[in-house]
């Protein structure tokens, strides 16, 4: 057993207080396993997971076929670098091109990757194919967004703890009220290569947008000859009910393809549970039309469509697609949503739940300023499930996909408990 698996929480939380950058605030508790719904920490506690890593473990913890493809190709080969051709690259990009119904995918790693690397391609595509002058292309996206926390995303943030002192910015960048489809015609123009938005706003508070947002926004594109960019890094790969959540209005009986003409992404984006949180995998989908403008030497990753990262995809999107879990997240979240607007019925501390899928959040009754959230995601914690709040009075819950309707009874009656007694303390 090593030193660190010996380490109380107390003394884990000391050494990254110690030696680690204050870059995050987490709830405080140690993780040390995890399996399926559940975590435990180093004191043996366990716990459900409401939060699946931010979306990137929709297929549960160290699910037993993503882990299974990890070992066997980390015992074969695990990177080559693209200087050389590799054995697992070409069959990954087959599946999932087929898969979300795209020509083409440029492998990359991280979700803030794949986002500067769906930009880049639009700029470039902006200027080789619509005919932008040379430097003046614009990318819109929205304000609350959450796209990464790199440069050129914090360029257009209205987020002031993103973006102080770390100026200046990239130009080109501009951002328009969410949801919104006026201010959207309204920056359209000759020099607008893209508009890049996330189909629902998670981290800032789980925003669902209008019913006919998304497809309204995609005719606005399509009308001005500006690329239409989802950014499905936290809601892609069965998380809100639908493979996608761009392609919400679409019916197909799997609810496993790209979504009709009329929402379809030009560029999708993914991350996250595209590798069930294994390892770090993310990817830009487009068609050749688009694709096609990035040549040698145009971008490209050491570990971007390794071995390993492409035979951990493969088995993720697998278990995405054989244990149904579009269709459980749609029928789970349906569950939760009705029974938590019970809850809200018994108490005034929560105003409203919203989301789509298994992808939610409440609002408490509370300044955005105040603690509440973070006291009532203590106490969660204390009863044994781990949630975190997002813009001050609002915590979000996601857990992972495969959690069973019991389960999720089980999860919603701890969430009613704590409720309830924090607000009769």
């Amino acid at each position: 057993m090593s030193v660190i698996e010996k380490l109380s929480s107390a003394e884990a939380m000391a050494l990254e207080a110690r030696y680690g950058a204050q870059n995050y605030h987490p709830l405080p508790v140690v993780l040390s396993r995890g399996e399926g719904a559940y975590v435990w920490d180093v004191e043996g506690k366990k716990y459900y997971d409401f939060l699946s890593a931010y979306s990137a473990v929709n297929q549960g913890h160290c699910h037993p076929k993503i882990i299974g493809a990890l070992k066997t190709q980390a015992e074969n080969l695990t990177l080559t670098s693209r200087a050389f051709y590799n054995d697992q690259l070409g069959p990954y990009e087959k599946y999932i091109t087929e898969y979300f119904g795209f020509d083409k995918v440029l492998p990359m790693n991280t979700g803030a990757e794949a986002v500067e690397t769906a930009m880049k391609l639009a700029r470039k595509w902006g200027y080789e194919k619509k005919g932008i002058p040379a430097n003046k292309a614009k990318i819109v996206v929205c304000q609350n967004n959450f796209h990464g926390r790199t440069i050129s995303i914090i360029s257009a943030s209205n987020d002031p703890i993103a973006t102080e002192n770390f100026g200046p910015f990239t130009p080109g960048i501009i951002a328009i009220r969410y949801n919104d489809l006026n201010a959207l015609e309204e920056v359209m123009g000759p020099d607008v290569a893209a508009f890049m938005v996330e189909p629902i706003q998670g981290e800032a508070g789980v925003y669902v947008p209008d019913a006919n947002y998304l497809k309204e926004a995609k005719k606005i594109c399509k009308a001005n000859d500006v690329l239409f960019i989802a950014d499905e890094v936290q809601t892609g790969v069965a998380r809100t009910g639908r493979l996608l959540a761009s392609c919400g209005n679409c019916n197909c009986p799997e609810k496993n393809c790209s979504g009709t003409p009329e929402v379809k992404p030009d560029i999708l984006i993914l991350g996250k549970a595209l590798s069930g949180g294994v390892f770090p995998v993310s990817a830009v989908l487009a068609n050749d039309e688009i694709m096609e403008v990035i040549r040698p030497g145009n971008h490209g990753s050491t570990f971007g469509g390794n071995p390993l990262a492409c035979a951990v995809a493969v088995a993720a999107l697998e278990v995405v697609r054989e244990e149904r879990l579009a269709e459980r997240a749609e029928r789970l979240g349906q569950i939760f949503r009705d029974k938590m607007k019970e809850i809200i019925q018994e108490t005034n501390l929560v105003k409203l739940v919203r989301g789509k899928g298994l992808l939610n959040a409440i609002v408490i009754n509370d300044t955005e300023d105040s603690s509440t959230a973070w006291e009532i995601c203590v106490a969660l914690k204390e009863n044994g499930l781990l949630a975190k709040p997002t813009h001050g009075n609002i915590i979000r819950f996601a857990p992972p996909l495969v959690m069973t309707e019991e389960q999720l009874e089980e999860c919603v009656e701890i969430i009613r408990k704590t409720l309830l007694n924090y607000e009769a303390a």
